[in-house]
């Protein structure tokens, strides 16, 4: 089984903008080594990268300092980076297709936000026949509060893990992960 690495939207927005991930602690540090893993395991590893659209978007705005990946991220090797408009990485871009190429049967989910873009890339990769693991420690979210009511962080983190542990996802940590390279 081939396995590939989804590094999903380690944007500034996230660390200086309007939408700081605070749950759990260290899933930056994590993610790194996820990918430093995978670099030394000559696992394929793609950069997905989000934009909003919309013309005077508040978060996520093409060329603003929030769009951009973090500099850590940047300074570490991607196979291919990914530009993508909505939560799943497979809506509108080439993911499938690089992934196809490289025949990648096994994709290996890290980034933010844990219920939003990481949860959506699971599941259609789920639904196109993807094995999918989750790493718990290198995904992220923050509390949530809108007109639907609130939500802790770690709430909603715990909330999504158990989720996708039932069907989509083997749910594991970035430990468990490397142990089984």
């Amino acid at each position: 089984m081939k396995q590939a690495v989804l590094i999903i939207d380690v944007q500034n927005e996230y660390f200086t903008g309007k939408l700081p991930v605070t749950c759990p602690q260290g899933s930056l540090e994590n993610i790194l080594a996820v990918m430093d893993r995978a670099r030394a395991a000559k696992i394929p590893v793609a950069v997905i990268q989000h934009t909003n659209t919309v013309p005077d978007a508040a978060t996520f705005r093409k060329g603003t300092p929030g769009w951009e990946l973090h500099d850590e991220i940047k300074r570490r090797h991607a196979d291919i980076r990914i530009e993508k408009n909505l939560p799943g990485s497979f809506t509108g871009t080439g993911l499938e297709e690089w992934l196809k190429g490289e025949g990648v049967t096994c994709l290996t989910i890290a980034g933010y936000m844990t219920q939003m873009c990481c949860d959506t890339t699971a599941r259609q990769a789920f639904h196109r026949g993807y094995t999918v693991n989750f790493l718990a420690d290198a995904t992220g979210t923050l509390a949530i509060s809108n007109a639907a009511g609130s939500v802790s962080d770690a709430d909603l983190h715990r909330a999504v893990l158990v989720t996708q542990q039932m069907r989509f996802s083997r749910v594991m940590n970035t430990g468990e992960w490397v142990a089984g390279l």
